[in-house]
């Protein structure tokens, strides 16, 4: 297999390729007791979800870019015998499962065909999947519903945990603990797949294997404006130290010449920098109205001395038309008026660009049990 040579120079260049997550058993997983404790507002009507999702990634598809499907990445890395048990015991671990469970839990994942093992690293895995485990004092006590392993229902939002800047990506330290165990899949991809051969030594954050809190970032605080600049929005779960970080390790490899750092209220309802602003054209952005008059955004620069530059930018507006290097700035707001716009803010603003001009809203219904936004990662 060809290796790919990612890049993402643009927000609105072409679209060749992009990874998403087809909702699977992990969103069954949902119940009204988990539901806020796995990030979700509401239970999500699974298979209503799969078939927008599947005329989604058709539209993509007829428009000429290459969807790579996540779950089928992951079975293809783990079809090597030796990485497959690394990956159990990464997951399946005594904290997890207790000192009784945890070989039964490992020895009962050996077991399963790839595409299974997949479906249950993603989807969660509970003390009745497995044979005998609620005979011991765990799975007795916390029932045979209790996760193991816990569900993944957030992967479906593939932005947020891998996100390329040029030829360099992000592996999201995620904030939330619900989201932290997706990086660990993703890192097995990204470092095992023949397809991203390389890409290990193109991660710009998120490689160590540590703890990153509270320097958290995550893909939908980050905008690539252009090749000179890329947007980063600090916000309830991108933390400024992170984006100190990453700015330095991207003037480093020449993946930026600036960061514009936009921050964000951190409330729920402007969760990431993709739910308040996208970029839909080379001259124009999708953004929430009130966000010129609420957002502070500074300009970061490389220093001497290892320190940062920092300036402020009055004008947002202005600010992103600079890092998208165009002199005008056609600015789209949602709705008719702010009360409008405030409506449609937890995700209206939210736009996929195929190329210039050419968008897609990533939201396709408004009934929050049947559809929510399906960012992609670009590579």
């Amino acid at each position: 297999m060809e290796p790919l040579t990612p890049a993402v120079t643009s927000e609105v260049g072409t679209l060749r390729e992009v990874i998403v997550h087809r909702p699977g058993l992990e969103l069954r997983r949902l119940t009204p007791a988990n539901k806020d404790a796995l990030l979700f507002d509401e239970l999500v009507w699974v298979a209503k979800a799969q078939e927008e999702h599947d005329g989604f990634a058709a539209l993509l598809g007829d428009q000429g870019v290459n969807v790579r499907l996540f779950a089928d990445l992951l079975c293809d890395t783990l079809t090597d015998e030796g990485l497959r048990l690394e990956v159990i015991e990464q997951v399946a671990t005594e904290d997890a499962c207790g000192v009784e469970l945890v070989q039964r839990v490992r020895g009962h994942l050996k077991e399963l065909p790839v595409a299974q093992l997949a479906t249950h690293l993603i989807g969660g895995l509970t003390v009745q999947e497995v044979p005998g485990a609620g005979d011991g004092f765990v799975g007795g006590v916390l029932g045979p519903a209790a996760f193991l392993l816990p569900p993944l229902p957030n992967a479906v939002f593939t932005r947020d945990p891998s996100a390329w800047i040029g030829d360099g990506v992000v592996l999201s330290p995620m904030h939330k603990p619900a989201r932290r165990a997706e990086r660990r899949m993703w890192q097995t991809i990204y470092s095992n797949h023949p397809a991203f051969a390389g890409a290990p030594d193109r991660v710009r954050y998120g490689d160590a294997q540590r703890d990153y809190f509270p320097a958290t970032i995550e893909g939908g605080d980050i905008l690539v404006l252009s090749a000179d600049c890329v947007a980063i929005g600090l916000s309830e779960r991108s933390h400024p130290v992170a984006v100190e970080n990453l700015a330095a390790r991207l003037f480093d490899n020449g993946n930026a010449k600036w960061v514009l750092a936009i921050d964000l209220p951190k409330a729920r309802r402007t969760m990431h920098l993709d739910t308040v602003m996208t970029v839909v054209d080379t001259d124009a952005v999708v953004l929430w109205p009130r966000a010129v008059r609420l957002l502070d955004a500074y300009r970061i620069q490389p220093g001497g001395g290892g320190r940062m530059k920092v300036t402020v930018e009055p004008d947002l507006v202005k600010a992103v038309a600079d890092g998208m290097g165009t002199d005008a700035l056609r600015v789209i707001t949602t709705g008719e008026d702010e009360v409008l716009a405030d409506r449609e803010q937890d995700d209206g603003n939210n736009t996929l660009a195929l190329r210039p001009g050419w968008s897609s809203p990533t939201s396709a219904t408004p009934t929050p049990t049947a559809g929510w936004p399906t960012p992609v990662s670009r590579c």
